[in-house]
């Protein structure tokens, strides 16, 4: 059984899992799925402040919170216990293209020339962790949520505003991994 739970998922199974997740929220409490709400939460839960946007009943808003801290512990135990010793599997010609940008290393999820704390203070890593995470927080602002809230729950509920954030979010990634990425990278 360890062993199943350790190989990666396909889409036919873990699709259906997450998608049941929608019914069951709306099911069992009328909630919706999202995860760039709960920090939301904790700060308004953290933060003995005047501000409009915090001043709220999180605590209705608890289950959330547990639902994040359920996806922390998970990632923990599977970091520790689950992971795969073997290398990530990479198809052929993207391995032959990143090589070309130094990146040969298919130990871990991500690579180590891509994320580590020395390349930080790099102009690449710069732009690869503080800028980008800057960019994904506000873009998760700006847009009212993060992926997983528009394009699961939203769309699931027929949200207009998710249908075009969605959009937005697989045209920058597009954008991104095509484009803006590959000049990154060879900086």
């Amino acid at each position: 059984m360890l062993e199943i739970i350790k190989q990666p998922w396909p889409w036919y199974v873990a699709g259906p899992l997450i998608a049941l997740t929608v019914p069951a929220l709306l099911i069992l409490g009328n909630k919706s799925f999202g995860i760039s709400s709960s920090l939301r939460h904790v700060c308004a839960a953290c933060i003995p402040s005047d501000i409009k946007f915090f001043k709220y009943d999180w605590k209705k808003e608890m289950w959330n919170l547990f639902f994040v801290f359920g996806i922390l512990l998970g990632g923990i135990i599977a970091s520790r216990f689950l992971i795969n010793p073997g290398e990530i599997s990479v198809n052929a010609a993207l391995k032959s293209e990143l090589a070309t940008y130094g990146i040969t290393d298919y130990s871990n999820m991500v690579p180590v020339q891509l994320m580590n704390f020395a390349g930080l203070f790099t102009l690449k890593g710069f732009i690869i962790m503080v800028v980008g995470g800057f960019l994904v927080g506000f873009g998760t602002r700006y847009a009212g949520g993060c992926t997983s809230g528009h394009a699961i729950m939203g769309l699931s509920n027929l949200q207009w505003p998710s249908l075009i954030a969605t959009i937005c979010f697989m045209a920058g990634g597009f954008l991104m991994a095509n484009v803006i990425l590959p000049v990154i990278l060879s900086l």
